[in-house]
């Protein structure tokens, strides 16, 4: 009897690389065939010299084009049946969308992951209302469709994008809790660490101003803001070189650019801080929760929903970086002990509600009411 065949279809091969490998393993034990479909990049032989097949598929994650759109459903159809798939797993907005209908002509049940709304969801243009319609009709397709917090499914569900009896809800991409353990480390200056892509709508602009008032109106020492992540001028709210060049100017203010490793940047740092506009539900928070460091972050769905204010960090206003401050100052008071005890406490939210393990075990349960 020949293997069922499992494909795992995300925008970028970074994607599976950084946040899928706990479940492509778990799969693969179960002795599913796997294959792996995503644009090409840097990440994508790291997938083949892990023993993964890869294969490409062309997306401009970008564009808005509809005929390209309408090319990307024929490839993904042709791709499912070339393949021989089985079963669907998709992530991120386009694969969900256009994927799905793919699938849906070749035969093939889905089941998607909405891991955030994007900027489109974050206001009520032309785009985001295309995005919904295109949402609600390929859904109808979905076997299955998982949400990583309740405001998100919610929101679904109320725009009858998805029927409620389809939906899920999981913990992210799950941690990994073997690899992600908290290091002790000692540093002659606190640093607060912003780890995400350089967008607006990360609240790094926020993030910035809060460092320039602790700095430059309150005179705050012995204080380093370091920023971690990519620029991505693609993206509509980027951040351009000269806006960072000129941040950097203030000597606390450092950035670190891309790291492979976010974890040891992490363990380097005191306190970590994003203040997003909306997640789905935030990587970098549940990695920080993992290796015990106080968060940041701001009362929004995503990101609200690692932290327990006053317990294992501080919630602030959205957009608001005079609140920011207030947080930040708020963290800056507490002595190590209660650093110390803020960080495990952390951890152990991770460790009851975000293992990996629940991730892993959800999907393995839909896909065996498929395929066995």
């Amino acid at each position: 009897m020949s293997k069922k065949t499992i494909a795992i279809v995300i925008n970028t091969s970074w994607n599976i690389y950084n946040f899928r490998l706990g479940l492509l393993n778990a799969l693969r034990d179960e002795g599913y065939r796997l294959v792996l479909i995503a644009p090409r990049d840097d990440y994508s032989q790291k997938l083949v010299d892990l023993g993964f097949e890869y294969h490409e598929i062309k997306i401009n994650n970008k564009g808005t084009n509809p005929f390209q759109d309408l090319l990307l459903v024929w490839r993904f159809s042709r791709l499912y049946k070339k393949l021989g798939v089985d079963v669907v797993l998709q992530y991120t907005i386009k694969p969900n969308i256009y994927g799905t209908l793919g699938a849906k002509l070749s035969g093939v049940p889905v089941i998607n992951n909405v891991s955030g709304l994007g900027t489109v969801f974050l206001n009520d243009g032309m785009s985001s209302k295309i995005a919904r319609w295109l949402y609600r009709f390929s859904f109808k397709y979905a076997y299955k469709v998982f949400f990583q917090n309740p405001h998100d499914r919610k929101l679904f569900v109320d725009k009858k994008l998805v029927k409620e009896n389809k939906t899920g809800l999981l913990p992210g991409s799950g941690i990994n809790l073997a690899k992600f353990r908290p290091v002790q480390h000692k540093s002659e200056v606190f640093v607060f660490l912003f780890v995400a892509r350089m967008i607006k709508d990360k609240g790094v602009v926020e993030y910035i101003q809060a460092a320039q008032e602790l700095v430059q109106k309150e005179r705050k020492t012995g204080v380093e803001f370091w920023l971690l992540g990519d620029l991505y001028e693609a993206n509509p709210t980027a951040i351009s070189q000269k806006q960072l060049d000129k941040w950097t100017e203030l000597p606390e203010i450092k950035y670190l650019g891309h790291a492979d490793d976010v974890a040891c940047v992490m363990n380097k740092a005191d306190c970590v801080v994003l203040p997003s506009y909306r997640e789905g539900l935030s990587r970098v928070l549940l990695e920080a929760a993992a290796l015990a460091k106080p968060i940041i972050t701001t009362n929004v769905p995503g990101c609200m929903d690692v932290v327990d204010d006053g317990v294992n960090g501080f919630l602030c206003e959205v957009k608001n970086s005079h609140d920011l401050s207030v947080q930040m100052n708020k963290v800056l008071a507490l002595d190590n002990q209660q650093l110390l005890a803020m960080g495990k406490k952390g951890r152990v939210k991770v460790e009851n509600e975000f293992d990996e393990k629940i991730v892993i075990d959800a999907y393995l349960k839909q896909i065996k009411s498929l395929v066995g």
